[in-house]
């Protein structure tokens, strides 16, 4: 069992495997109180006025208390950060992180706007931890990459996966959590995907070029399809020779 586990990680990707192993690492660190989440959460007055840019990135690898949410959450992580790296952006793994990063901003700007806009301010005041809203962003892009797979719910119904983001909202809200940090992940989610998929094919431009000092960091394999050696092939039948002219 300890070694089919050790193997599973083991073939993950970086990224996946990199991310999944900060967050586990921090979430049992808080728990066990080697850690504390005061100085893990975002806080835009301590990261401007005391320079604790560190906010920035720990509030993304903090996944509350350890419960049935969190295994939830590092099932998703584990699952469709993996399947986005490994497929769609297979080869090229600075370009994953760049929309990781994209992502981080997003999620980090609507957050800070949103605590300045009246009446609704309070409520973005409480979101200090933004780690389910990135997770819930990469579940939202494979969705629209791959909105014809069957999936099902608990064995209660079935569904393509175009609708994935929008029953896992419904759950959330059936079991009385906060339908904003969803809503933040599919807002970070949608904007990635119009500007990396539909965008370009609108206008023949790329607005999220992934910059060259972030693949200097990565050296992408390039992706080979191999083929046979030694491959001949048949001449064709008399009769489907053309005739020499």
């Amino acid at each position: 069992m300890a070694q089919a586990v050790e193997e599973w990680y083991k073939q993950m990707p970086i990224i996946t495997r990199s991310y999944l192993t900060a967050a586990i690492l921090t979430t049992i660190g808080c728990s066990l109180e080697i850690i504390s989440p005061y100085n893990l959460y975002l806080n835009p007055k301590l990261v401007v006025k005391q320079y604790q840019v560190w906010r920035l990135v720990t509030n993304f690898l903090y996944f509350r208390k350890m419960d049935l949410d969190f295994l939830f959450h590092m099932f998703f992580l584990a699952r469709y950060c993996k399947l986005l790296e490994e497929n769609s952006f297979r080869g090229r793994t600075a370009d994953f992180f760049y929309m990781l990063l994209f992502g981080a901003t997003v999620l980090t700007g609507i957050v800070l706007v949103g605590g300045m806009i009246p009446y609704v301010s309070e409520s973005f005041a409480r979101i200090i931890f933004l780690s389910n809203s990135l997770t819930f962003m990469m579940v939202y892009v494979w969705s629209k990459q791959n909105p014809f797979i069957h999936m099902s719910f608990l064995g209660l119904f079935t569904f393509t996966a175009a609708y994935l983001p929008w029953v896992l909202l419904g759950f959330s809200v059936l079991v009385g959590a906060s339908a904003w940090v969803d809503l933040l992940g599919m807002i970070a989610g949608h904007a990635y995907y119009f500007l990396e998929d539909v965008y370009p094919r609108m206008t023949g431009r790329r607005p999220l070029k992934t910059p060259a000092v972030i693949k200097a960091l990565f050296a992408d394999e390039p992706v080979v399809v191999a083929r046979p050696a030694n491959v001949r092939f048949a001449a064709p039948p008399v009769d489907e020779v053309p005739p020499n002219q």
